[in-house]
């Protein structure tokens, strides 16, 4: 795999709205209902990167296949040190180790910008595949919600997972 880690630019975020539409369509990791717009997603980008954390886009040979961030976990001041990771892959890179690659670089951003925690909130129980990617890299289990969200005619828990950073 080609596959090299970067800022994400402006000139990205197409691309990033692309692959999380996929998400939202068709998954659960994500309980949003209606995928937003290029233009949603570059205010999301610029107030995630306004705070100084780190918003990667993996990028293959010219072409973003996943895309990882680090924005504020709540807005309250005593949480200014915890942040929440988002990562997603590409539909038809899923499962070619595309989130082994974005995860530790995240991390290691996430990290460098002074930040204390990090906290995964996974939509649906049964999404295996990010869970065991948050294990491999250190996260532990920290609760789980039932059926708090309704999407695609099913109740859907929430996974939560947090790891120190520092």
């Amino acid at each position: 795999m080609s596959v090299i880690i970067r800022a994400a630019a402006a000139s990205d975020l197409d691309a990033i709205a692309h692959i999380y539409a996929h998400h939202v369509r068709h998954g659960t990791a994500t309980f949003e209902i209606e995928p937003p717009d290029s233009n949603e997603i570059g205010r999301r980008w610029t107030d995630v990167t306004a705070k100084g954390l780190p918003w990667l886009v993996a990028d293959d040979s010219g072409e973003v296949v996943g895309y990882a961030y680090a924005g504020p976990y709540r807005p309250r001041l005593a949480y200014r040190h915890t942040v929440e990771d988002s990562i997603y892959i590409r539909a038809d890179r899923l499962g070619a180790g595309v989130g082994r690659v974005l995860m530790p670089a995240l991390l290691d951003a996430t990290q460098a910008c002074g930040m204390r925690q990090m906290i995964a909130v996974i939509g649906d129980s049964s999404n295996q595949a990010s869970i065991h990617l948050h294990r491999r890299f250190g996260f532990k289990d920290a609760g789980l919600l039932k059926d708090v969200g309704f999407k695609f005619g099913r109740w859907l828990d929430t996974v939560f997972m947090q790891r120190s950073l520092g």
